[in-house]
């Protein structure tokens, strides 16, 4: 067990884990797997490249930028797409395919406008490493590293202390109660929207300052985001957290014993085992039988 591979595992945790949030936002409200997601952090990345390798604008304001147009992004997704949808009596199954169609469409348009080819967002010359106990971590991986903990930390704090935070929750629990209770559930799907897009437009720049970029990076980072999902709990911070340590661990210590080819596989296995033997997911209460 090496250094360089705890390092590796915390990086991509981190990755994992607030891409994951981003996803858990939009879909306990919305109740539908939005692959569109992953579009709009692929968008977001080649946003930053645009302005900061085409335009020549500072680094900083070209982040700022990505995330800004991210959020925008899933707001008008929402306004101009899903809501539609809804209004005409759309199932979550039309929905899906609809997010999935979308999520072509603007892959599609990034290959075209930029190609497949590999993009590079990061300045090396300025991104200097760290030694630490024998393994190398550069600024922006530890940056990532320090991040992600302050995003849930700030999520946990606004969901358990805010009015916004309740009224997220109410929703999540229950949006026909909720609308009854006077909540306007629209107005607070727009908002998970906003908020989830710009989680994943921080994501998209985090990640693309950290490896190469390519018009299906989005996608890629989404499926094992799903995963963490899925076996953590959608409503589970800590549970979120927790996968995304447990996924990374298995992918990357799994690099070293069974080879790079079997990373995603080994990601999925893991997530057939949580299906199979603990469907309560990671925190989730043990299952009982009824009996009438």
């Amino acid at each position: 067990m090496s250094t360089q591979t705890l390092l590796n595992t915390l990086i991509a945790a981190s990755e994992y884990a607030l891409v994951g949030l981003s996803f858990a936002i939009i879909y306990v409200v919305a109740r539908f797997f939005h692959f569109t997601h992953g579009a709009v952090l692929s968008s977001a990345a080649y946003v930053a490249y645009t302005a900061k390798a085409q335009l020549r604008l500072p680094l900083g304001l070209s982040i700022v930028l990505a995330i800004s147009v991210a959020g925008l992004l899933g707001l008008v997704l929402e306004l101009g797409v899903y809501r539609k949808l809804r209004r005409r009596g759309a199932t979550k199954l039309t929905l899906l395919v609809a997010s999935m169609g979308l999520y072509l469409v603007l892959q599609n348009a990034i290959s075209l406008v930029f190609g497949d080819s590999v993009r590079v967002l990061r300045d090396l010359s300025h991104d200097k490493s760290i030694v630490f106990y024998g393994g190398r971590i550069t600024n922006i991986q530890l940056w990532i590293i320090l991040t992600t903990p302050m995003i849930f930390t700030l999520a946990w704090a606004t969901l358990k202390f805010t009015r916004l935070g309740k009224i997220l929750r109410a929703v999540a629990n229950d949006s026909e109660l909720a609308n009854v209770v006077g909540i306007d559930v629209e107005k607070v799907t727009l908002i998970a929207f906003g908020v989830g897009s710009t989680l994943a437009g921080l994501a998209a720049v985090m990640i693309s300052l950290n490896v190469d970029m390519t018009p299906t990076m989005g996608m890629n980072v989404l499926m094992m985001a799903i995963v963490v999902v899925i076996i953590g709990g959608v409503k589970s911070l800590r549970g979120i957290a927790v996968a995304a340590m447990l996924l990374a661990a298995v992918r990357h210590f799994g690099l070293i014993w069974i080879g790079a080819e079997w990373q995603d596989t080994t990601a999925f296995l893991l997530l057939s085992a949580f299906l199979l033997w603990r469907p309560q997911r990671l925190f989730g209460l043990p299952l009982r039988r009824a009996s009438v």
